[in-house]
Parts: C-alpha cells; sequence; structure tokens
C-alpha cells in the first residue's frame, strides 16, 4: 500500500494550466491556482472506507430489489410492487427502451460500478499487483477507466428523487405504504453517493502509478503551453510528450485534442438534444385513466396541475428540473460553444467556466420527471379503476437528458482559455 503520492505534473482538467502536485499527506487537497478546480485529495483511511462502503451499499442494493418496494389501495383495491416492477410495467407498456435506461442507471451500473470498485481496492490493499505485475496491473487500469466511465451515468439519488415527487403527486388520491425495501433503498442511495465521493480520481491513478513503480517522466520546466511537446492524457490527465503513445500513468490511449472536432462533436450532440426538446414537451408524458376515462398529461400540463392543487413546492421542483434545467443547459451550451476562440480576460474565462460547471452538474436533474412516470406506471395499475401509462414524451425527454449529457462531456473547457498564449507553470505549496 502507498501511502503518499508522488509529485505528479499533470495539467488541469477544466482549464488546462500546468500543475505539479507535491506528495499529499491524508486529509489533504490540492487546487488549481488559477480556476480552483479541486486537481487531487487524498482521502484519510481510503482502502477501508471505500471497501466498507462498497459493500455496505451493495448489501442494500440487494435488499432494495428483494422485498415489496412500496403499496398502492384505493376503495379497497390493492397493489403492491417491487423496485423492478417499474422495469417490467414500462416493457409490458411498450416502452422498453425506457426501460433499459432505468434497470441501467439505476440497478446494473450502480452494481458494476461498486463490484469493480471492490475489487480494485482490495487488489490494491493487498499489494496483489506486485505479483504477476504484469496481468494484476493491467486488469487495475482497466477496472480504473471503468469505474469512472460508468460514474457519470448513475442516476439512484436522482430516482429517489422522483420516488419522493410520485409520492406527493399521488398521496391525496389513495393511501400508500412503504415497504422494507424502501427503507433499504434509501440508504442505498445514500452510501452509494458517499461511495462515489470517497474515490478521487487523481489520487488512484497516483496509486496505480506508485505501485507500477515506473519512472515519473515530467516535461522540461521550460515548457509553458501544453501544445509545446506535451499532450495531456484525457482520463488521468497526466502530462506526457507527444512522442509518447499511450499515457505512463494510467496506460491510456494518447490522442491530441482537435479543437474544431471538439466543438462539432459537442454542437451535434446538443442539435440532437434540441430536436428531441420538441416532441419532448408537445406530446404527453403519460395518460391517466381513472374509470374509463383516459387523460393525456404534458410536463408542462402536469406542474400546472400539481400548482391547481396547491402543490407549490412540488411544481417548482417539476418546473424548473424538467422545463426550466434542459432549456437553460442548452441555451448556455450553445453559447459557450458560440464563445470559444474569442479574446477573453482572466474574469471572462473564469465566469464561462462557473457556468459550464453548473451546468455539468445540474443536466442528470432533468431525469426526475422521467423516473416520476415509471414509478407511477408501475404503482397505479388498479384495472377498472385507476391506472397510469407512459406517453411517447416520457422517451424523448430522456433522450433530451442523455444527449445533453453527452454535448457538456464532449466539451472541453479547456478551449475557453485558448486565446492566452502562454499557461504559466505552476506548483502547490
Amino acid at each position: 500500500m502507498v501511502n503518499e503520492t508522488s509529485s505528479t505534473m499533470i495539467s488541469c482538467e477544466e482549464c488546462g494550466l500546468i500543475v505539479e502536485i507535491p506528495p499529499l499527506r491524508g486529509g489533504t487537497k490540492a487546487r488549481c491556482p488559477r480556476c480552483n478546480h479541486l486537481l487531487c485529495e487524498h482521502p484519510r483511511s481510503p482502502y477501508q472506507t471505500t471497501i466498507s462502503l462498497s459493500i455496505a451499499t451493495l448489501i442494500m442494493l440487494v435488499l432494495s430489489i428483494s422485498f415489496p418496494f412500496m403499496s398502492f389501495s384505493a376503495q379497497g383495491v390493492l397493489q403492491e410492487i417491487a423496485l423492478l416492477d417499474a422495469v417490467t410495467m414500462l416493457k409490458v407498456h411498450e416502452n422498453a427502451a425506457l426501460a433499459v435506461v432505468l434497470l441501467l442507471t439505476v440497478i446494473i451500473l450502480p452494481a458494476l460500478y461498486l463490484s469493480c470498485v471492490l475489487v480494485l481496492f482490495l487488489l490494491m490493499l493487498g499489494q496483489g499487483l506486485y505479483r504477476q505485475r504484469k496481468n494484476r496491473l493491467k486488469t487495475a487500469h482497466i477496472l480504473a477507466r471503468l469505474i469512472f466511465f460508468i460514474k457519470p451515468w448513475i442516476m439512484v439519488d436522482v430516482f429517489l428523487i422522483g420516488i419522493l415527487v410520485s409520492l406527493i403527486k399521488i398521496a391525496a388520491l389513495a393511501d400508500i405504504s412503504m415497504g422494507s425495501s424502501f427503507w433499504a433503498f434509501c440508504l442505498y442511495a445514500l452510501l452509494l453517493v458517499k461511495s462515489i465521493s470517497s474515490i478521487d480520481r487523481n489520487w488512484l491513478w497516483s496509486q496505480l502509478f506508485e505501485l507500477n513503480k515506473l519512472t515519473t517522466v515530467k516535461p522540461k520546466i521550460e515548457l509553458r503551453n501544453i501544445s509545446e511537446g506535451v499532450v495531456d492524457c484525457h482520463m488521468c490527465h497526466q502530462l506526457n510528450r507527444v512522442s509518447e503513445s499511450q499515457c505512463i500513468r494510467c496506460s491510456s490511449r494518447l490522442r491530441l485534442v482537435e479543437p474544431l472536432i471538439t466543438i462539432q462533436k459537442s454542437s451535434a450532440l446538443l442539435l440532437t438534444a434540441m430536436v428531441f426538446y420538441i416532441p419532448a414537451n408537445m406530446y404527453p408524458i403519460m395518460y391517466t385513466s381513472f374509470l374509463g376515462a383516459s387523460e393525456p398529461s404534458t410536463i408542462l400540463g402536469g406542474v400546472i396541475l400539481l400548482w391547481e392543487h396547491g402543490s407549490y413546492p412540488i411544481a417548482i421542483v417539476i418546473f424548473v428540473a424538467s422545463v426550466l434545467i434542459p432549456l437553460a443547459k442548452m441555451i448556455a451550451m450553445s453559447w459557450l460553444l458560440f464563445s470559444i476562440g474569442k479574446k477573453n480576460s482572466h474574469f471572462d474565462s473564469l465566469r464561462k467556466l462557473k457556468l459550464y460547471r453548473v451546468t455539468e452538474f445540474i443536466g442528470r436533474w432533468s431525469m426526475i420527471d422521467v423516473f416520476v412516470v415509471s414509478v407511477l406506471v408501475a404503482l397505479v395499475q388498479l384495472k377498472g379503476l385507476m391506472a397510469i401509462y407512459p406517453g411517447p414524451a416520457a422517451f424523448s425527454f430522456a433522450i433530451v437528458v442523455i444527449f445533453t449529457m453527452l454535448s457538456a462531456m464532449a466539451f472541453d473547457s479547456k478551449l475557453l482559455w485558448r486565446d492566452r498564449q502562454h499557461l504559466e507553470h505552476s506548483k502547490i505549496k
């Protein structure tokens, strides 16, 4: 086990500043001196904490899908569901694509993430990388890359909020009881958030780098711009010489960033989201059937109905998450893409970077309304009395959320600083 990280020279993930990070002790952090982005954090007791959290979270996940989740009763008719019934009912109502999205983001990807973290940290804790080093280290690199690829697509916390919104929506219509799996799911969501936050990307790659016993290759001190003979790794942000084919720290394949291609890719993904935003708001997101009469409901219509019934906080949450945030994010991303290449002061670049951070963070929360529909479709199926079915807008809205997230991921925030001729070399002390 490695107790301290060695001095590492990386490019700041968000502004591109070349920063040399000295060895860190437990509980200390390193931030970019230009944009204040968190570069690295050395956690206290990282191995034991992360392993314990991963095991506890996996146990809660198993309990979440093993028992009744909640029940819904009206006029003597009872409907009881398990967590996986939300997936099953979407498939039954010919919305398999949305069922796959729900299953992946709430069950499969979190389980895969936790399993990869558990295996990786057990390997590192036992220093098993020293024996049969080549194969074990390759496995560790694959696992590390996989967990950071999966991380943005885990939406258990968003689904939990969607459940709470669903309960408030139908609380006045019937009696709702929580099953034992519901409380397990709440713990599962909280533990998963804690587990994810316990892992620092740069710290993890530094530990693997030390275990590999490689000699750190640093660019010459006079190099000021990452385009001058060096390239930063897209995975761990280690600086490498252009002549290298793969990163010296994480073994990822190196690629030079082409600004025009980056802008085109992000713009294309954003345009796709804009196209699907129209049907997502025009068509019904769900249908409510009561005593044989079916009534369609759009996203905005649902907000208005909640407001008329006095559920002001929930109406505001749905309006902000499902209407305002996607629209604001598309406008913000369009402005950021349009502003690339323009001359910026340090203040202008920093302001744009903060806007990008906000848009990237809030994007996933727009999935709340999609998850609300998923829960209601599974829960409210009292045949002959009341039922809720998914509408065509549900899948369109999921596409909007996914493609706005992809657009933000494809966007390279370093381009916001590209007009600055020289990037200072800084060392955090």
